[in-house]
């Protein structure tokens, strides 16, 4: 199975960034912000990616509305120039997902299933990371479904505004 290599470097800066009590020795720079996409580039070694929260949230359990604690929820896109890696798409829903399940991504009428492993998902190959983003490119929301290891069922939106220009800014700056 594909497995993202550019993930945990990304998601671990970009929480920092995300989080009110961010280090401030942190080597990873917040670069540009497109709207409700946010560019980040990190120099040792190259790395770029962009990144962005959830507009709307949605926690039920038993068909009823929860309320949940959840760490940060980011979607991410990202680049690893030396590993070859150019746009990997992952999801990190604040929670263990459930190991048995599979997250749902909807973009207008594209479906898309991401695979989980712990707190992050991601699609099967690097074929289906370049559909997500053409789909994306085109949509107006990115709606994601999955449910956690205790059973709370999880819906989060989010807004595509800025972000094929934050995709462009992260390619020109990770060829």
């Amino acid at each position: 199975m594909y497995r993202p290599i550019a993930m945990a470097c990304s998601i671990t800066a970009a929480m920092s960034f995300f989080t009110p009590h961010a280090s401030a020795q942190t080597s990873t720079n917040v670069v540009d912000s497109k709207s409700d996409w946010s560019v980040f580039v990190e120099n040792e070694p190259r790395r770029c990616w962009i990144v962005s929260k959830p507009t709307k949230t949605i926690n039920m359990k038993a068909g009823k509305p929860v309320v949940v604690n959840r760490s940060d929820i980011r979607f991410f896109i990202t680049y690893l120039p030396k590993n070859g890696v150019r746009g990997e798409v992952s999801f990190t829903g604040g929670y263990p997902f459930n190991p048995d399940s599979t997250v749902s991504l909807s973009i207008g009428s594209a479906k898309y299933e991401l695979y989980v492993d712990g707190e992050y998902a991601w699609p099967e190959s690097g074929a289906v990371d370049s559909k997500i983003r053409s789909s994306m490119k085109r949509g107006a929301t990115a709606v994601v479904k999955a449910q956690s290891a205790r059973g709370t069922v999880t819906t989060d939106t989010f807004s595509l505004v800025g972000f094929t220009a934050a995709l462009a800014e992260a390619e020109k700056r990770c060829k």
